[in-house]
């Protein structure tokens, strides 16, 4: 077995290995040229996220899932290259809206050039984004248009927070499903279709990608509250700063409502007041990390990936087949 990809994927099969290396490599390559400028200051700052890395989980989603027709095929790098410079896109701007200061372990560039050139480089990616799949067929325009305006519906519902009578929990898991399901999923949609794939084997991936997205957010939730900065490269505890009600407080507010117990309402009532105070942010960390809140987080994020492996099954046995089914089980690690 060998070790690639970002989360330490051992893939049994030396062609899958060198294929999906190769993919990465040329992903990478296509970004570089894709985040490049006449104007040096722009490419400088279109690069800024590329160059500071990341997981590239969604190019190796693309990657596996050509596996299921012809990897080789001319559209599944583009695709690729499409979908993480329209994730790189949405971090330029969630940076702004949350006032992160850091990212993948760098100074987030809004941090570092303000919150105006912050938004427009994210424009500027989607444009380049736009420029790649126009010569990838009005199919694929349509399938990335569809999920752009699910990701951008999912902010927004996540902005203007459930209606009245609605179920938190449920709202922030179709808020996920629209933010983050949505590219997870046309990452191996486009895999799948780029390569040539049966419709039934594209379907498949499609809704193995939108659970296992939703799974991999959660994860994300999670290592907000259990982390350092060190293990996520990000701050720890951003969300909760900006009052950003994710997974494990929507799990203690509504454990407070049902039991009611002192110590949880009194830690929903340090959530609800200023955590710009560097102390008061710190003693609501360290209450969440000993809270069964987060552990039903976890137990969350694990059914999720599970229907994710689950949506899997129609297809036939192969090392490709394996490996998303491994992602199932490094996205639940992550949320330890």
């Amino acid at each position: 077995m060998t070790v690639v990809g970002p989360f330490g994927l051992s893939v049994r099969d030396q062609a899958l290995e060198a294929d999906v290396q190769a993919g990465l490599t040329a992903v990478e390559e296509g970004l570089l040229e894709a985040t490049k400028s006449e104007v040096p200051f722009i490419t400088e700052a279109a690069q800024h996220l590329v160059r500071a890395g990341g997981k590239r989980f969604r190019p190796l989603l693309v990657m596996l899932s050509a596996q299921f027709g012809d990897p080789y095929a001319p559209g599944v790098v583009p695709s690729a290259v499409v979908v993480e410079l329209t994730h790189l896109a949405t971090l330029y701007h969630d940076d702004v809206m949350d006032e992160a200061a850091v990212r993948r372990g760098v100074a987030s560039a809004n941090t570092r050039w303000g919150n105006s050139v912050a938004v427009l480089t994210g424009d500027f990616l989607f444009a380049r984004a736009s420029h790649i799949l126009a010569d990838l067929g009005p199919e694929a325009v349509r399938v990335q248009a569809e999920a752009f305006e699910r990701l951008v519906t999912g902010q927004i519902l996540e902005t203007a927070g459930p209606q009245d009578g609605r179920d938190p929990v449920d709202h922030y898991l179709d808020v996920l499903g629209g933010k983050t399901g949505s590219l997870v999923a046309v990452s191996c949609r486009f895999g799948a279709m780029m390569s040539g794939a049966d419709e039934t084997v594209v379907d498949v991936l499609t809704q193995y990608g939108e659970r296992l997205g939703v799974a991999f957010q959660l994860a994300d939730d999670v290592l907000d509250i259990a982390s350092d900065s060190h293990e996520s490269g990000k701050t720890p505890g951003t969300d909760l700063r900006e009052g950003i009600a994710t997974l494990p407080v929507l799990r203690l507010r509504e454990r407070a409502a049902r039991l009611g117990l002192p110590e949880d309402l009194a830690l929903c009532e340090l959530l609800d007041s200023d955590l710009t105070d560097d102390a008061r942010h710190a003693e609501a960390l360290r209450l969440l990390r000993a809270h069964p809140a987060l552990e039903q987080a976890r137990r969350d994020t694990v059914r999720y990936a599970e229907e994710a492996r689950a949506a899997l099954a129609p297809l036939q046995e192969c090392d490709a087949k394996a490996a998303l089914e491994q992602l199932c089980d490094a996205v639940v690690h992550r949320a330890g």
